[in-house]
């Protein structure tokens, strides 16, 4: 296996990006080689197999989705209140909108996670740590609600930016920081 670092972290964002564009069964070794601009056959000296490939990128998707912490600490300079987690929950639909190509190939891994097991088990340590690791970051910061709380406000999240992600006209975007607000008001008790 090839060892260049840079080079792999290349064909894991070409991955990515294939993903999003054309799916799952888009994604091939010729495919990732044409959109990282690299020759023919360069993606076999880095990946085992089809498998691997796509076990590599679920694991980037979440170090290319994960905000600069700097830009955390200063989010949270505000005294901790349920209007702070609005704006936290704002800012995520906003990065998530950022990053859109990322969001929709982890809803294409999730799909194909479905008929991989191996795949499927990596996701799923990686979706269930960031879970608990929001569950933390809350707790830890001293926002409303308990863990019980913060988990229907995670999974309300995920279902808001499923929509606003694959079909954004079902919900028009001038009414996202309303609904935002609902779901926040509705999953968290006042500070």
């Amino acid at each position: 296996m090839a060892r260049n670092p840079e080079r792999r972290t290349a064909l894991v964002d070409a991955a990515i990006e294939v993903l999003a564009l054309e799916g799952a069964r888009g994604l091939t070794f010729r495919a990732v080689d044409a959109r990282a601009g690299c020759p023919a056959g360069t993606a076999s000296n880095y990946f085992t197999g089809r498998d691997d490939l796509l076990t590599q990128a679920g694991r980037h998707i979440h170090v290319r989705m994960t905000p600069d912490p700097a830009r955390v600490a200063e989010a949270m300079r505000p005294a901790p209140s349920r209007a702070l987690v609005t704006e936290l929950m704002r800012w995520l639909v906003q990065r998530q909108a950022d990053e859109r190509t990322g969001c929709l190939a982890m809803l294409e891994l999730r799909l194909e996670a479905t008929r991989r097991p191996a795949l499927r088990a990596e996701l799923t340590a990686a979706v269930r740590a960031a879970l608990d690791d929001s569950v933390r970051f809350h707790l830890d910061a001293g926002l409303p609600g308990d863990a019980d709380d913060v988990l229907v406000l995670c999974l309300a999240m995920t279902g808001l930016l499923l929509e606003v992600l694959t079909l954004p006209e079902v919900l028009p975007e001038d009414e996202l920081s309303t609904l935002v607000e609902k779901i926040v008001t509705r999953s968290l008790p006042p500070k």
